[in-house]
């Protein structure tokens, strides 16, 4: 029995090793639940008892990992429970021929293959006490499962997952996992019968009599969860208790059947009324202990399990390369090959095989489920362990480079871009930012030039892959509800794009790109004092965009009657004033600051000699001219005098610099006025302020 420090240390090791691995597996554009799986590897003999034998020994000693393997399959019952609850039948009406052949296709390609393997590696590495029907059963089971969590999660990051390619994943992988895991409720059964206190007659039998009393007897009586959730208004301890008594009942069941607790768990939340609060606040309530604690050490016994010292020599490593052929050959082939042929483009096929190629944590939950009944050896364990690692490593770089982000198109926006169109898109983090800076949209758009809007909501990876679309979906409405109401009653075309991401910048950028924004519009909601306004996100959005970029800091919701516009002659300053040019179409009055060295001849000066026609020549535009030594003290002097708002683009003399520290940007944090720090790109060739980021544009890159 181990002690109770132990224990503790373990989970809190397993823990912090579940969350930084995962954290760098996010950053590098990858599931969380990948790096946590890959934390669970590096705990075991393959690097932590290879690297540190001793301390391995001390932290895992073998009378602890009855006490770990007990508390990971707890964790294993809610995730199959939480897996069930997401899985809602109504995902598969209405998909169609594609998903119907596509799926069964992906499940009968991966299962031949991996059996006719299995009949290659049976005498190879099979052991002595697993008869060859089991064997080859389960292999071709374990090589058609497909990670239905994990690829939801995938496609929400992706933003597909409103799109037909999103739609027909879903349904696929739905299917496909019933499918799968029924099959291997038979195999299992059959692999149990041997060993099991009833026959296999009654095992079958009594499955099926179970089946119909879930589907016809509980499932009625579990919509009584709906109408006792509205009356409440929230789910109650009561609530909550009740549905994980079906759920470990129905575990005990299948498990006293001789199948394995999983499945019931996973039909005790398939059965559970689908009434979208309900589920989300259910799942809200089990799924972060459940993901957050007892997976990882799930993973972490699991990896203890995988010894990839065993697959010494080129042949064992010939072995595995053949295991992962097959399996991304039967799933990725056979569901692209389906799919084309059912009508979908080779490049929409590509992007469906891939995605029905991954595996997850799905794999390893029949895996474990294959070794703790000895089907399958410690070697062929490891090896199928490490396939699914590769299989769900390669989807999200593979789907980046068969369906990139430019082919994206948002719900009901046209898929040609019209070339007189202005477009900008605007990032909204806060709802009530949406309708201001749709009205600072306005004012930037040129005269004679249809307005074209996409309001980006971006909402950070948290790691989770259960219920996230759901809650994306909720929090995507709340955010942009406002602009988008504001822009019907104000008759603008504004488009919602919106997914989660690991890097908001980089896929601002991208978005941006992709829809040949002019403008990239961004607000700035975070407090000014101690806080630097190009950095971060901003910072690399403006060293990175191949577009102009501003960015609005509110003070105070009043329309733009009066514009200052510092200006010394700089690219960026020449973009503001034309910025303020078309605020004046408003009726806005702009007063063009410029500021010279007090020694300074007016007459001789090169930008007042150069931009004097124009300045004198615009309706609405005052020309200033001030000598002070301190230009940036002169600006928010100026702004002290009635302005709404002072445009000003980066520059050094304005102290807005990139990644400048708070101190730099004196402008930002003493201007009393509305700020709109802009950034020109197609006028700077050669901006010393971004000296990197004025290479040669991307194709397709907009100009102002």
């Amino acid at each position: 029995m181990p002690s109770l420090s132990t224990m503790i240390l373990q989970v809190a090791v397993i823990l912090a090793a579940a969350r930084s691995v995962g954290w760098l597996f996010r950053r590098l554009g990858q599931p969380q639940v990948i790096g946590e799986m890959t934390a669970g590897i590096l705990l075991g003999p393959s690097f932590l008892g290879w690297l540190a034998p001793a301390a391995a020994a001390r932290l895992f000693p073998p009378d602890s990992l009855g006490f770990l393997a007990a508390l990971s399959q707890v964790g294993l019952l809610l995730y199959m429970f939480l897996v069930g609850i997401e899985f809602d039948v109504r995902q598969l009406r209405g998909r169609g021929h594609t998903a119907v052949v596509t799926s069964h296709v992906s499940i009968l390609a991966p299962f031949v293959l991996g059996a006719a393997l299995s009949l290659y590696l049976y005498d190879r590495l099979s052991q002595d006490s697993v008869s060859l029907m089991a064997f080859v059963l389960f292999m071709g089971s374990a090589m058609s499962v497909t990670a239905f969590p994990v690829l939801a999660r995938i496609l929400g990051e992706r933003g597909l997952i409103r799109t037909r390619l999103g739609a027909l994943a879903i349904a696929c992988a739905a299917v496909n996992d019933v499918t799968a895991w029924s099959i291997l409720a038979i195999v299992l059964a059959i692999v149990r019968s041997s060993a099991a206190a009833h026959p296999l007659w009654v095992t079958l039998g009594g499955s099926a009599a179970y089946m119909l009393v879930m589907l016809f007897v509980v499932r009625p009586a579990a919509r009584r969860f709906a109408p006792w959730y509205r009356n409440r208004g929230r789910l109650t301890p009561d609530i909550t208790a009740a549905a994980l008594f079906l759920l470990l009942l129905s575990a005990w069941t299948t498990e006293w059947l001789g199948i394995h607790a999983l499945f019931g768990a996973f039909l005790a939340g398939a059965v559970m009324p689908k009434e979208a609060r309900l589920v989300e606040d259910l799942t809200d309530r089990i799924e972060h202990v459940t993901l957050l604690l007892l997976l990882p050490l799930f993973f972490a016994f699991t990896g203890l399990q995988t010894r990839i010292g065993l697959l010494s020599g080129a042949e064992m490593w010939l072995y595995f390369g053949a295991i992962v052929l097959i399996a991304v050959a039967g799933k990725f082939g056979g569901s692209a090959i389906a799919a084309r042929v059912t009508g979908l483009s080779w490049r929409e096929a590509g992007a469906l095989g891939i995605l029905m190629n991954t595996r997850g944590l799905m794999e390893l939950v029949i895996l474990s489920v294959g070794f703790e009944l000895g089907v399958i050896s410690p070697t062929v364990f490891t090896m199928m362990v490490l396939m699914a690692l590769v299989t769900t490593l390669m989807t999200t770089p593979m789907l980046r480079l068969i369906y990139p982000s430019r082919l994206l198109q948002p719900a009901g926006s046209p898929e040609d871009v019209e070339k007189r169109d202005f477009t900008i898109l605007i990032p909204v983090s806060l709802p009530a930012s949406g309708p201001r800076l749709l009205d600072v949209a306005r004012m930037l758009t040129p005269a004679q030039r249809p307005l074209r809007c996409y309001a980006l909501f971006l909402e950070p990876d948290t790691g989770q892959t259960l219920s996230a679309a759901r809650r994306h979906q909720r929090v995507r409405e709340d955010t942009l509800s406002p602009i988008l109401r504001a822009a019907d009653a104000e008759g603008l075309a504004v488009h919602p794009v919106s997914f989660v991401t690991t890097d908001v910048g980089r896929d601002i950028v991208e978005v941006a790109h992709a829809k040949h924004a002019n403008v990239i519009l961004m607000g700035w909601h975070k407090p000014i004092i101690a806080t630097s306004i190009l950095s971060g996100t901003v910072r690399e959005v403006m060293r990175n965009a191949g577009t102009d970029v501003a960015v609005y800091v509110e003070r105070g919701r009043r329309p733009w009657g009066r514009i200052l516009v510092p200006y010394r002659g700089g690219p960026h300053d020449r973009y503001a004033l034309e910025l303020a040019r078309r605020a004046t179409q408003s009726g806005a009055e702009v007063t063009v600051l410029h500021v010279m060295a007090p020694d300074a001849d007016g007459a001789e000066d090169p930008v007042l000699r150069d931009e004097s026609a124009a300045l004198s020549g615009g309706a609405g535009l005052t020309l200033k001219v001030v000598h002070s030594e301190d230009p940036v003290g002169a600006v928010i002097r100026e702004a002290q005098q009635a302005y709404d708002v002072t445009i000003v683009g980066i520059a050094a003399e304005w102290g807005l610099s990139p990644g400048g520290v708070a101190r730099d940007e004196r402008l930002v944090r003493e201007a009393r006025t509305s700020l709109l720090v802009v950034r020109s790109y197609a006028r700077a060739s050669a901006d010393v302020a971004f000296p990197d980021a004025m290479g040669t544009p991307a194709a397709g890159a907009p100009t102002t």
